[in-house]
């Protein structure tokens, strides 16, 4: 889930040169500084020299890094700046495979309480949501927002004015509120991504981005060593999440899921009832996702020119190149395929995590998944993804679950030899209705407590623990949604093999499991930038 993001290329300068910071002097401003000082408009990134900390895992346990530093400070030699690219290779060979690499400044003197420096990679619609959460937890602070856009409207409500100027000021709007002076000025802006990753004061980043961007910026920011916090889907593609997975477990980094029903203790009493076989054996699962909320512009559309403000090349990134249209980027981005799964990946990965939770299959999937009569917008339109979504998948264990487009919009509904159970945000209902009500026994199953999605990452930051949706949770709930849109695509049954995470006997299918990125806007980011 995500809207516009901060993608790469927009307002360059030379590397090593940026606009002239102000400071006056001022206590306010020296308290909001943070590493980053007081900021006049729009700073680029000034390159410095890349000082990391190594820490050791622990044997055992579910433990990422036990947080205590086993060697001392290293610092790269010699006086010369790095380039972005430089940076980022210093950065994959300092963290390497097999001590952990943390940011030096997670044990910095200006870090009250361990306090957790924040950069946010995406302004739009999701950022609304995520903004205010973030916000809420004093040990976390905001220091860098990011985003192609400067400020436009044309978000999911047509009153929404985003981007990464709005937003900055949302933020600091916030942390003035909390001040004796009323003023707050410490949030640097940046209109690149990788300006953000090159810093050595952030410790983590919240991705919020259109879904064709994820995969992307999480692997550069594991290998710059930040802990992350990616927006559901996961994912664009099956390949994908097999590769966020390699670069997090490489380089020892903590990544949450934005999929936070995982925190929801309605959810997750419902799920255990499930597990715990209070409705019997389990034999099918119905789950919902939302109707479509916008129309494409239907065949025949014309391109449009690029509103002034936004970096149109970089908000494409890794995706095909293609004319610019309204109804192509912001909120719409998520009904065409290019960059999104529509609501399959969006509400799906929703009710279908749910759904994974509750069987106890986060990590495997399916071995069959077929199209059940899905439907698509016409030919040449510019809106691809499916406007009614139907489709089955058959688990190793005889469970069937089938996913629909529904205005129930969320949930699911679990049908057992003793009954069936259906949760919601709302609640859990049940026939019989004294199934919903069961309690648990000592003995059952117990799922992970959260009780906030965004205080269960912090926390994770600090301990090293596993999150609540780590990375190879978020990826197969995101494998289900994919599997699901390739049947609808292809119309067909596909059989597939979750160990191997390979489609069998159908080559069309399978290549459909990853795509090709423009190479300057891949993993290696080779743009002259």
């Amino acid at each position: 889930m995500g809207s516009v993001l901060g993608g790469g290329g927009g307002e360059v300068k030379p590397d090593g040169v940026a606009p002239p910071v102000k400071k006056t002097g001022r206590k306010e401003d020296k308290e909001c500084a943070l590493g980053g000082g007081v900021v006049a408009g729009e700073r680029r990134f000034i390159p410095r020299r890349i000082g990391v900390v190594a820490l050791t895992p622990r044997a055992g346990g579910t433990k990422i890094a036990d947080g205590k530093p086993s060697v001392a400070i290293m610092k790269t030699s010699g006086a010369s700046v790095l380039s972005r690219r430089e940076f980022l290779r210093a950065g994959a060979a300092a963290v390497g495979v097999a001590p952990l690499i943390a940011p030096g400044s997670l044990f910095g003197r200006n870090r009250p309480g361990n306090r957790i420096t924040l950069g946010i990679i995406g302004c739009g619609n999701q950022s609304t949501v995520d903004l205010p959460e973030w916000l809420r937890h004093e040990d976390c602070q905001i220091v860098a927002v990011c985003d192609v856009n400067r400020a436009s409207r044309g978000y999911k409500a047509e009153t929404q004015l985003l981007g990464r100027e709005p937003q900055r000021a949302f933020i600091e709007q916030a942390y003035a509120a909390r001040r004796t002076s009323g003023t707050f000025k410490g949030v640097d802006m940046y209109s690149d991504f990788r300006d953000v990753l090159a810093r050595e004061d952030i410790d983590a980043v919240a991705i919020i981005t259109p879904d064709h961007w994820h995969a992307v910026q999480a692997v550069l920011a594991a290998r710059a060593g930040k802990d992350i916090y990616c927006q559901k889907p996961l994912t664009l593609t099956v390949r994908e999440g097999r590769e966020m997975i390699e670069a997090v477990r490489r380089h020892r980094r903590i990544l949450q899921t934005g999929s936070q029903y995982r925190s929801h203790p309605i959810i997750r009493q419902a799920c255990e009832l499930v597990r715990n076989g209070r409705i019997g054996q389990l034999e099918r699962i119905e789950t919902y996702v939302a109707e479509n909320n916008f129309h494409g512009p239907g065949p025949g559309w014309k391109e449009m020119p690029v509103p002034e403000g936004l970096d149109y090349e970089a908000w494409l990134g890794p995706a095909p190149a293609a004319p610019y249209h309204a109804d192509r980027c912001l909120y719409r981005f998520r009904f065409i395929r290019d960059y999104s799964g529509g609501q399959t990946t969006n509400f799906g990965c929703h009710s279908n995590d749910v759904a994974q939770w509750a069987m106890g299959t986060d990590h495997t999937g399916p071995v069959e998944v077929e199209d059940l009569g899905a439907e698509f917008p016409a030919p040449g339109d510019l809106f691809t993804t499916a406007t009614k979504v139907a489709f089955r998948a058959r688990y190793a264990n005889g469970v069937v679950l089938e996913c629909r487009t529904d205005k129930r919009s969320f949930g699911a509904t679990f049908h057992g030899s003793k009954g069936w159970l259906r949760v919601n945000a709302k609640g859990i209902e049940s026939e019989p209705a004294a199934l919903a009500k069961l309690q648990l026994e000592p003995g059952d199953v117990r799922l992970p407590v959260s009780v906030n999605h965004y205080r269960n990452f912090l926390d994770c930051v600090k301990t090293r623990e596993e999150p609540v949706e780590p990375v190879e949770v978020g990826h197969r709930t995101a494998t289900l949604c994919h599997l699901g849109n390739i049947a609808m695509e292809l119309h067909r049954k596909l059989r597939w093999d979750p160990q191997q995470e390979q489609i069998i006997g159908d080559a069309e299918a399978a290549r459909k499991l990853a795509r090709p990125r423009r190479a300057r806007w891949s993993y290696g980011l080779s743009s002259g930038a």
